[in-house]
């Protein structure tokens, strides 16, 4: 990994962009990354009718990685869309990972003390679903025919599973397999499958609605949930807010090789532009930045993972002594906040080279 195909963005989320690229300089880490650029700002993706976001796609998948700042998706209907999918598709992404972490300072709400990452379908299920309504008045119906394909239920197993053994993790959750055991049950017959092939892994399945009600009160042990794709999507709604911030917690979305080793990845934050925040200096950039070294952290160069843990010990002691932005009850800026961060990966990784 030497390239990290960089994705630009909307209002706030550019700004955050830019700091996390300051940490990825290699006066920082000490590698020199290539960083192409791609303009997927809403009024750059309006002027080429996408196909910057099809051009990044396609960096992607050539370069394995990627990085990207938020985006703003139009609501008006025939306007450029959501990147975020023509991204998936494009890559050919099956998985999308997010992590709840604790933040120093930030009061959890139940048992949650250990990180959780929801590994979730990036495609089919709800999403995309053919829907039609039929009738009239008060016997009109609406439907709809949703898919789930073995290939992305094994890529959804398989990464929870690998996810869990770098976690020092349980797999832990699951679908509605009683109610639905021929659609749904195609996801758990894959994790029972994964289980079998990773017996060293603690595995703990669950229905999803039990896999909620369990969440809050759980003994507070770190935990990988697999999920389709709505249920995930709701259930990292509400992991995530379980640490008290969305702050430390970024996104991946994976691309498999035959083997189901990932072999694309692009990472983002996982909240929105904050258009309120844009140009004032205030906005935490630690998603952004944790992105950054989730991506480092799935290199297979040494320096570039140790690169990636300094850089995430770096976010979370800043926070731990007091350096913090306001969402986090502190008075640091933007950039004050980026600048900590970059002081401690540095002083880590000399630290580190000399022992």
């Amino acid at each position: 990994m030497r390239t990290v195909v960089v994705l630009e963005g909307d209002q706030t989320g550019q700004e955050l962009l830019e700091e996390a690229l300051r940490v990825l300089a290699p006066d920082v880490i000490g590698v020199r990354l290539e960083l192409p650029r791609f303009d997927l700002s809403l009024e750059n993706r309006r002027a080429t009718d996408n196909r910057v976001v099809y051009e990044a796609a396609a960096a992607i998948r050539e370069h394995g990685y990627g990085l990207k700042a938020a985006t703003i998706t139009p609501e008006q209907a025939g306007d450029v869309g959501s990147p975020n999918r023509i991204l998936r598709e494009e890559i050919g992404g099956k998985v999308i990972v997010r992590t709840g972490r604790r933040i120093p300072g930030v009061v959890p709400l139940g048992g949650v003390h250990s990180p959780i990452s929801v590994v979730r379908m990036a495609v089919g299920d709800a999403y995309g679903a053919k829907e039609w309504r039929e009738g009239e008045g008060e016997d009109e119906v609406a439907l709809r025919t949703e898919r789930i394909e073995r290939r992305i239920c094994r890529a959804v197993a398989e990464f929870s599973f690998r996810q869990a053994e770098r976690m020092g993790a349980s797999v832990f959750g699951g679908p509605k397999y009683t109610v639905s055991p021929i659609y749904e049950g195609m996801l758990k017959e894959e994790m029972d499958a994964a289980a079998e092939r990773h017996p060293e892994i603690p595995y703990e399945p669950q229905l999803i609605d039990a896999t909620f009600a369990l969440l809050v009160s759980s003994s507070g042990a770190p935990m990988v949930i697999p999920a389709l794709n709505r249920d995930g999507d709701i259930l990292s709604d509400l992991v995530l807010p379980l640490f008290g911030s969305i702050a430390g917690s970024e996104s991946l979305l994976v691309a498999f090789d035959d083997d189901y080793v990932p072999d694309a990845l692009m990472a983002e934050a996982a909240h929105g532009t904050a258009p309120a925040l844009e140009g004032k200096d205030v906005a935490n950039p630690m998603a952004m930045i944790l992105a950054g070294a989730a991506l480092l952290s799935h290199a297979e160069d040494e320096p570039l993972q140790q690169a990636g843990r300094a850089i995430r010990e770096a976010c979370l002691e800043a926070v731990a002594e007091g350096v913090r932005t306001a969402d986090l009850g502190g008075h640091h800026g933007t950039t004050a906040f980026t600048d900590d961060v970059i002081r401690r990966t540095k002083t880590k990784l000399e630290v580190w080279a000399s022992l």
